[in-house]
Parts: C-alpha cells; sequence; structure tokens
C-alpha cells in the first residue's frame, strides 16, 4: 500500500464495511465503499462512496483505480466482474469467495482438506431431496446452494410431509443432516501476506431463528476442548487459499469432535467482541492484514467477555444499555428497525 496516501476499498456498503472503515481510520487510512444500495451505513463514516451496480464495469475500474488496496465485507458479491480488479490489490483472494458462496463447493473443499461437515447431499430436485432423506435421515435443514444467511434460504424438515409441501426454488440446494452438539464456536483467524497467522479465543455462540444472539468467552470446557483441533483445519483453509486477512470457521462441538458448520472470508459478527475484548480487533487486523502491515496482538483484555445481538426493537433499549458502564454499545445508524435486521450489539467486560 502507498502509505502517503493510503485508501482502502471496501466492496459493501452495511455494518461490517463500517466498523472496517473505523477502524481504518484510526491507521489514517481513508475507505472508499463501492455499494449498489444507495443507504449504506458504511458510506456515512467513509472519506468516499461509489454507487453502482457490481456489473458496472466502468466504475468498478473507477474505483479500483482510486484504491491502493481492496477488500470485501460480505462473500454474497458475483465472483464474474470482480475478475476484472486487479488482483494484487484485492484480499482476500477471489478463490475464498468461489468456495465461501457455494455450500456444496466448500463442504467438499473442507472434505479434501481432512474436516468433517455434518452429514449431507445435493439436491437439484424432489427425486434428489427424498434420496437424501433415505440416505441422511430427518430431521434435517435443506438450504440453497448460494445466498442465505441468517437463517434465510433455508427450510426445516421433519418427515416427508414437509418435503412434498415444499416449492423447491429454481438454483441448487444441499440437504444436512442435523448434528447433535453440546455447544457452537467459531475460530477466527488473520493470516498475513507473509503467512503469518494468529487467532483470537474461540467465543461459544448461540443462535435464534438462525442468527447470532450471543458470544461469550470463555466458552465452556467441551467447546476448549477442541479448539485446537479447529484451528488447525482453519489454518489448514487459510494456508491452501493462499489467505490474507480474517477468516472465520464456525462449528459444532460434539461428542465425537468439532464438525464444520460453514466459512465466512470475512469479519464475523461472532468476533464482535474483539472491538473492547482483544488487544487488536478483528476489524483493525483485517485492515493492517490486506494493507500489508504488521499484525496486532490478538490477546484478550479481559477474563469475561459476553457480545450481545440487538435484533429488531432491542436496539430500542439503548438507554439502559448505557446506565451500565461494563457495555459498550455499537449501534449501525439503520434507520429502519425491522424484525430480524441486526440493529447493533453491546459487549460487557469482566474484569
Amino acid at each position: 500500500m502507498n502509505l502517503a496516501s493510503p485508501t482502502l476499498g471496501i466492496l459493501g456498503g452495511g455494518q461490517l464495511g463500517r466498523m472496517l472503515a473505523m477502524a481504518a481510520a484510526q491507521l489514517g487510512i481513508r475507505c472508499h465503499i463501492y455499494a449498489p444500495e444507495r443507504d449504506s451505513v458504511a458510506a456515512e463514516v467513509a472519506a468516499a462512496f461509489t454507487c453502482a451496480p457490481w456489473h458496472d464495469s466502468q466504475g468498478l475500474a473507477r474505483f479500483a483505480a482510486a484504491c491502493s488496496a481492496i477488500t470485501y465485507e460480505f462473500e454474497n458479491i458475483p465472483v464474474e466482474p470482480m475478475k476484472a480488479l486487479p488482483a494484487h490489490k484485492l484480499n482476500p483472494a477471489l478463490r475464498a469467495l468461489e468456495v465461501a458462496q457455494d455450500r456444496l463447493k466448500e463442504k467438499r473443499f473442507i472434505e479434501d482438506l481432512g474436516g468433517r461437515p455434518a452429514p449431507y447431499h445435493p439436491v437439484d430436485s424432489i427425486e434428489d431431496l427424498r434420496t437424501a432423506m433415505d440416505r441422511i435421515g430427518t430431521p434435517g435443514i435443506l438450504k440453497t446452494r448460494r445466498d442465505g444467511y441468517d437463517g434465510k434460504g433455508q427450510w426445516r424438515i421433519e418427515s416427508r410431509r414437509d418435503a412434498d409441501a415444499i416449492r423447491l426454488p429454481n438454483t441448487g440446494l444441499v440437504y444436512e443432516g442435523l448434528v447433535r452438539f453440546a455447544a457452537e464456536f467459531s475460530v477466527i483467524l488473520v493470516r498475513g501476506a507473509d503467512g503469518e497467522i494468529r487467532f483470537w479465543d474461540s467465543a461459544q455462540n448461540v443462535h435464534a431463528d438462525g442468527i447470532l444472539a450471543t458470544s461469550t468467552l470463555p466458552p465452556a470446557p467441551v467447546v476448549l476442548e477442541q479448539v485446537a483441533d479447529a484451528r488447525a483445519l482453519a489454518a489448514k483453509v487459510a494456508d491452501t487459499l493462499g489467505y490474507v486477512g480474517v477468516l472465520t470457521l464456525e462449528f459444532f462441538a460434539t461428542a465425537d469432535g468439532p464438525v464444520f458448520n460453514e466459512m465466512a472470508p470475512r469479519v464475523h459478527n461472532s468476533g464482535h467482541w474483539t472491538i473492547e475484548g482483544a488487544r487488536t480487533s478483528q476489524f483493525e487486523n483485517h485492515v493492517r492484514a490486506v494493507c500489508g502491515l504488521p499484525l496486532g496482538d490478538t490477546s484478550l483484555t479481559a477474563r469475561g467477555i459476553a457480545m450481545r445481538n440487538l435484533i429488531g426493537d432491542d436496539a430500542l433499549s439503548a438507554s439502559a444499555l448505557l446506565a451500565d458502564p461494563a457495555n459498550h454499545l455499537h449501534l449501525y445508524g439503520k434507520a429502519e428497525t425491522r424484525a430480524g435486521r441486526k440493529m447493533g450489539h453491546v459487549t460487557r467486560l469482566e474484569p
């Protein structure tokens, strides 16, 4: 990166881009947001904003020319137009996007590296779904291969009756068997261009209606016992992809060891606690990595940490949350409150 006039381009205009831009500003790095939506909470805190479609080749070219380095804040960006961006500026590289965007491709990639995903079967027709149910059993979850997040694009199937009632979308799907687990946890790492990898402590996660509700440290003993194996897989993923930046893998802690759930080639909701709870947050370390700067210390700043998402009307309790000095409140500046929408988060530290 040209340190005389550093500008980090961020593809995507949501709250992750907002927090990346805020972390970059502390390092004296300007941010330029590129997003198709005019309403962008990331653009509110950035130095520049290009509002243009993902397939606008001229818009992307002007954006790239204005940036010293480029990254992205979510993984559902179309890959094909991004191939026109200068590869030496873009991190993580497009291969990480290609793997993470397709659940079937992602699971096979993990298996090739020796990881263990939940039992699965590809589904392109109702006959495929019936075969999957016969092979894996019920209950299970039918998921779209692409674009699903926070519980979207998913159907819980208890029986053949449930399956027959679903009108399958005209897109690829994957059926997953339910995993019996004691806890959910995530492994979040940052990898520099030189191959150095640093991990944050793993938080235990609780989801509600498919959306992350809380992340807590320290996690339960069953999680602590499985973190080493999960980290080994995460490091193998990062090294295989030649990854630069923050990478997240989510796991189920089971009686037979960690079972891979999904990966995110970006900063992650389950790492929001690192803003106050780690010496260097996931956002700052991602900026450092993609801008070619030395990585920061990932150690904890407190013995106990609890992060809670503020979803929908939960954000209306801001005044009450601020009355407790142990709370650190982050609101994302979204004007419209609606059910299932992440409006902010609050992190509580116990010294």
